[in-house]
C-alpha cells in the first residue's frame, strides 16, 4: 500500500507551514480547503469550548478538510497548553497530529510534547506591569492577547508595543475587577515556537509513513499503546512508569511489544508508591 498523492490539511491558522515540507519529502501534495473555520472547534481564548478531547479535535480538522476538498486523506492538529503536573509553576505544550482516511476510517495519530512553550499568561493592574511580563516572552516575534478580566472580549494578535499598551488600558478600564489579562498568543501563525513543535510533529508522522509493516506492507507502522508498570530500581514494585511499548500497524492490526526504545528498564524508586508513598 502506497502512500497518497494529496492530502488535505485541516487548517485556517497557516499550520501547512510546518506540516507540509516534511510530507512533500515523501512526495505527498498538500491542499489546504477555502472556508475552513478551525474556531468552530474550539479556541485557546475559550469564547469557543473545545468538545472533547484534544485528538478528538484534530480529527474534526481532519474530516472537515476532507469534506470540504473531496480528498479521501485529511491531516488534523491540535495543541494544549498548561501547568507541568509535577512542577505546576512551569508551563508544558502537548501538539497531536492525525491522518484521517475517509474511505477506511484509519487513523495515524503522532504526539510532541514541549517542555519549554511560548506560554504565559499574567494579570495586570497597570501599564508599569507590562515590562516585566514581555521582557518573559519573545514579543513581538510571538503576539500578545489583551481581554478585561471578567468580561469574554479578546484582542488578539497584537504585535506593536503600542496596541498592546492602548489594548491594556481599554481592558482595565473596562474591567469591572480593573485588571487586564494579557497573555501569548497560541494560534500557530501568531506563536513561532508553536509553529516549530507542530513541524516536529509533521516530521514524526513523515516518518511513520514511511515506515511499514513487517505483516502486510503497508504504511504507518509505528508506535500504538504502551503498558505500564516499569518496576521499581529498590524493591521491584510496578510503577506508574511506561515499561513496554506496542508498535504496530493500523492497516491490519498486527502488533508487538517491545522494551523501552530508550533503554530504560527500571524505574527510580521517587516513582515508586511502595518506596515513597
Amino acid at each position: 500500500m502506497t502512500v497518497p498523492l494529496v492530502v488535505a490539511i485541516g487548517t485556517m491558522h497557516g499550520k501547512e507551514v510546518a506540516i507540509a515540507p516534511p510530507l512533500a519529502r515523501l512526495g505527498i501534495a498538500a491542499l489546504v480547503p477555502i472556508g475552513l473555520d478551525t474556531d468552530a472547534f474550539g479556541t485557546f481564548t475559550r469564547e469557543v469550548a473545545r468538545t472533547g478531547s484534544m485528538l478528538d479535535a484534530a480529527r474534526q480538522k481532519a474530516r472537515a478538510a476532507c469534506k470540504l476538498t473531496g480528498l479521501d486523506v485529511g491531516i488534523g492538529s491540535e495543541g494544549s497548553f498548561g501547568p507541568r503536573p509535577d512542577i505546576p509553576l512551569l508551563p508544558l505544550g502537548r501538539e497531536v497530529i492525525v491522518f484521517w482516511e475517509r474511505t477506511t476510517g484509519r487513523e495515524i495519530v503522532e504526539q510532541v510534547v514541549d517542555e519549554q512553550p511560548a506560554f504565559l499568561g499574567r494579570r495586570v493592574a497597570n501599564i508599569d506591569d507590562l515590562d516585566a511580563l514581555i521582557a518573559r516572552t519573545d514579543f513581538p516575534a510571538t503576539s500578545l492577547v489583551v481581554s478585561p478580566v471578567g468580561d469574554d472580549i479578546h484582542a488578539k494578535g497584537l504585535r506593536t508595543l503600542s496596541k498592546v499598551i492602548d489594548t491594556t488600558r481599554w481592558a482595565i478600564a473596562k474591567s469591572q475587577e480593573g485588571l487586564a489579562l494579557v497573555q501569548t498568543d497560541m494560534r500557530a501563525n501568531h506563536n513561532p515556537r508553536r509553529m516549530r513543535t507542530i513541524c516536529l510533529a509533521a516530521e514524526a508522522l513523515a516518518k511513520r509513513l514511511s515506515t511499514h509493516c513487517p505483516r502486510c506492507g503497508s504504511y504507518g507502522w509505528g508506535l500504538v499503546g504502551v503498558e505500564r508498570g516499569l518496576p521499581c530500581s529498590i524493591c521491584g514494585t510496578p510503577t506508574g512508569l511506561v515499561s513496554l511499548e506496542c508498535h504496530g500497524c493500523t492497516a491490519c492490526e498486527y502488533a508487538v511489544s517491545s522494551v523501552r526504545s530508550d533503554g530504560i528498564v527500571s524505574a527510580d524508586a521517587a516513582n515508586c508508591p511502595n518506596c515513597n508513598p
